[in-house]
């Protein structure tokens, strides 16, 4: 956060308190997601491997069902290993992403949380945070709401105004960057099941768990929590349009539009038909009737 307020600074903002430390977890936010860039498409593809292998799943739980004994456990986890190594996928790839950011997530609550005793003098520096840098920051704000303040540790309505709205923005974001994914990638096989039925629980547990949460969040917490959503959202958006997983929805509308576009042209794209598997070569032996039969 310091590094990008340096390059803010260098590129003719004001340095001191002001709009460029709330650019700065912005800034923070963005070099951190482009540097995830690599695993998040990681992520697509271990999804895309789960909404895929959900039919051959079903199956394996299904024929595994009532079976309780030691041997059939066994082959059932075995079976289901396999077929995760048959996918390339595995259930833990979809959380990297966001297990990679926790660290910079809980350095970021310490950080601001301790602004008002690193400037009071009261606290050691974190880094090259130093009390002059720490007064910068903590009278820095967002439309009246300092970046260390937080809604259930001040009295003013106006500043937890301001608050409240980051708080419902961050769960709004997050509620609509899952919905994105879940419904418009996955195939019809993926929404059923089990898993699936954890997955809606989970588009709106975890947003309801933030908007809890987040009266216990900093104000520059909430700037890098909503930040991060609206990034994954347009990540998300550029890669469903672009790739989506076959036998989705936005697959679906993916090839209408191509078929649009080629019958503008005069393209005519041909359903392709099943082939007919090849007939045995040569000619089958009629069968004889036994008087036609010749007598040796």
């Amino acid at each position: 956060m310091y590094g990008s307020h340096q390059i803010l600074t260098a590129l003719g903002m004001d340095d001191g308190p002001g709009l460029a430390w709330v650019l700065s977890i912005v800034m923070l936010t963005v070099a951190m997601r482009i540097v995830l860039i690599p695993l998040f498409f990681k992520q697509i593809k271990a999804s895309r491997g789960m909404q895929i292998m959900q039919p051959e799943l079903q199956a394996i739980q299904k024929k595994y069902k009532g079976k309780t004994d030691p041997s059939s456990r066994e082959a059932m986890g075995r079976e289901t290993m396999e077929l995760y190594r048959k996918h390339g996928t595995n259930p833990f790839s979809s959380c990297m992403p966001v297990l990679l950011q926790s660290p910079i997530f809980f350095a970021l609550f310490r950080v601001l949380y301790n602004l008002q005793p690193i400037a009071e003098g009261t606290k050691d520096p974190i880094g090259p945070i130093n009390a002059s840098i720490a007064a910068d920051i903590e009278n820095s704000d967002l439309l009246g709401a300092n970046l260390s303040d937080v809604f259930m540790q001040t009295d003013d309505w106006s500043v937890r105004a301001v608050i409240l709205v980051l708080i419902l923005a961050m769960s709004a974001t997050m509620f609509f960057t899952q919905r994105q994914l879940t419904m418009k990638n996955m195939p019809k096989a993926a929404l059923e099941g089990p898993m699936a039925n954890t997955q809606k629980i989970m588009l709106y547990a975890l947003p309801v768990i933030f908007l809890i949460s987040g009266v216990n969040f900093p104000v520059g917490v909430l700037i890098y929590w909503t930040t991060t959503n609206l990034w994954t959202m347009g990540q998300q958006f550029y890669t469903i349009k672009r790739m989506p997983a076959p036998g989705s929805e936005a697959e679906r509308l993916l090839n209408e539009k191509k078929a649009a576009k080629a019958q503008k042209k005069g393209i005519v794209i041909e359903e392709q038909t099943e082939i007919e598997p090849p007939k045995p070569a040569g000619q089958r032996q009629q069968p004889m009737r036994k008087n036609r039969k010749k007598k040796k």
